[in-house]
């Protein structure tokens, strides 16, 4: 007869950090090893995306007792330091997904992830197309290009659950809340297509201040919107079932 274990992810995304708010984050992470197997930030962990702020990030999640799993927000993107921040954060352990996966071993379980900042464009229906100015092209191209980075990240890790992380959302329920006029640039349904194609066990995004917590893609696979003003704290603890 199997058993069953379970991972328990700690995720938020939308920290905003700053040197005036500098260990404050981290009082609020004591503990975290009881209550989580492994941390994962869903971007926008910087205000501006100045070094300075990257700096302030990547000391606050230095040497945490659990494995740190990240991706870059449009905040993070804004001073065109993006390599240079994650640098930082790569520079105090924290793993930094850039359109590609990562394995980790979660007390025998082989937990994948697999992400980036992911991009917009609009949902079903109501979305932009590739028709048109270059600029438009350019734009769902883009995303286009980012989903279908994650189908083959997602197709090639081996592991026994697989989360996908990401700034913007790959619905628009997680989204409600938010004003509609502003949802061509708080994701898009290219992301959540990849994913439903290829097959994940949950995707953790953030960007929708205003958004809800709970959705679901197409396929059913399970959406959370972390961002920190939806949770009102410090991060939420989502767990997975794995077979033993």
């Amino acid at each position: 007869m199997s058993t069953l274990t379970e991972v328990r992810i700690a995720a938020v995304g939308d920290i905003h950090l700053g040197e005036d708010v500098r260990g404050e984050y981290r009082k609020r992470l004591e503990g975290i090893e009881e209550r989580a197997d492994v941390l994962m930030l869903a971007g926008d962990l910087t205000r501006h995306g100045t070094l300075e702020e990257g700096r302030v990030v990547a000391d606050e999640l230095r040497d945490l007792p659990v494995p740190v799993v990240a991706v870059l927000g449009n905040h993070d993107y804004h001073s065109d330091l993006q390599h240079e921040i994650a640098g930082e954060l790569r520079d105090a352990g924290v793993m930094v997904l850039d359109d590609d996966g990562v394995v980790i071993e979660c007390g025998g379980t082989k937990l994948g992830v697999v992400g980036g900042k992911g991009f917009g464009g609009g949902f079903a229906g109501k979305c932009a197309s590739e028709f048109g100015e270059r600029e438009i092209k350019d734009f769902v191209a883009h995303t286009r290009y980012i989903a279908e980075s994650w189908k083959l990240a997602l197709k090639e890790t081996q592991a026994d659950r697989r989360v996908v992380l990401s700034h913007y959302s790959p619905i628009k329920e997680t989204l409600e809340g938010e004003p509609l006029e502003i949802y061509p640039f708080l994701g898009s349904y290219l992301l959540a297509e990849a994913v439903d194609t290829a097959g994940a066990d949950l995707i953790l995004h953030g960007h929708a201040h205003k958004g809800t917590e709970k959705g679901l893609t197409p396929g059913g696979i399970r959406v959370r919107n972390v961002a920190l003003p939806v949770l009102g704290k410090a991060y939420a603890v989502y767990c997975l079932e794995c077979g033993e």
